[in-house]
């Protein structure tokens, strides 16, 4: 193991290193996410991430000074508590098409590369940090064209026009399906959110992409 020096003790310094690395790497994974349009983005990875590093450090603390048994035991929990925030990721839509998935993990995930930071074990969460994000960029391309079907995330400004903009991709892209309607993401009063898959045998997926943000009343379209 490398030598950290003062970084490898339970002190001031240190727990203020442990945090502020947990800021930093998981808002990389975060502002992946929410680039993305996911709905965990930069705040939640980071507060995730923070988080799961102080419950590391706290637990370190109360066994070293308060002599209070494993310090992995309070730890422990995060791993599986985070199931819980992830679960609140993962949607199964009226056409039994399920996403969030990646999300949920990389929450996971990000716990973890916290729990390591704040346990001093900076080569493992740096390292971690940098797969996840490695994982959620670029193996997405790879993904991509191994799947016909493609989901995208629509938000519109205006949910009256919801089934004439529905109508209008129902014609220009008789390949398309799956739509569902739901509350946008963004939270923001009269808008509303709209998934659509499209056959990417079909169509190709930047045309499609630019044609629905020229789209008037679109805000927002990205790949789910």
């Amino acid at each position: 193991m490398f030598d950290f020096g003062i970084l490898s003790e339970l002190n001031e310094v240190s727990t203020a290193f442990r945090i502020l690395l947990a800021v930093i790497l998981g808002g990389v994974v975060g502002f992946e996410r929410g680039k993305h349009g996911r709905a965990a983005g930069l705040r939640t990875h980071v507060l995730v991430c923070v988080g799961a590093a102080l419950t590391s450090l706290t637990g370190i603390y109360l066994c070293t000074y308060l002599n209070m048994g494993d310090p992995t035991r309070i730890a422990s929990g995060v791993v599986s508590g985070i199931g819980f925030l992830g679960a609140g990721m993962i949607l199964v839509k009226n056409n039994s098409h399920v996403t969030g998935l990646t999300t949920a993990a990389g929450l996971w995930a990000t716990a973890s590369v916290g729990l390591a930071v704040g346990a001093g074990y900076y080569a493992g969460g740096v390292l971690t940090a940098f797969i996840i994000t490695l994982t959620t960029t670029l193996l997405t391309v790879f993904e991509v064209k191994q799947k016909r079907d493609i989901s995208f995330y629509i938000e519109l400004d205006d949910h009256t026009k919801a089934t004439e903009i529905i109508s209008k991709l129902r014609v220009n892209y008789p390949s398309a399906h799956g739509f569902d309607l739901f509350p946008a993401k963004s939270g923001v009063a009269g808008h509303i959110g709209l998934t659509v898959n499209i056959n990417t045998q079909n169509e190709t997926i930047e045309r499609f992409e630019q044609d629905i943000s020229a789209i008037d009343h679109v805000v927002i379209a990205v790949m789910n």
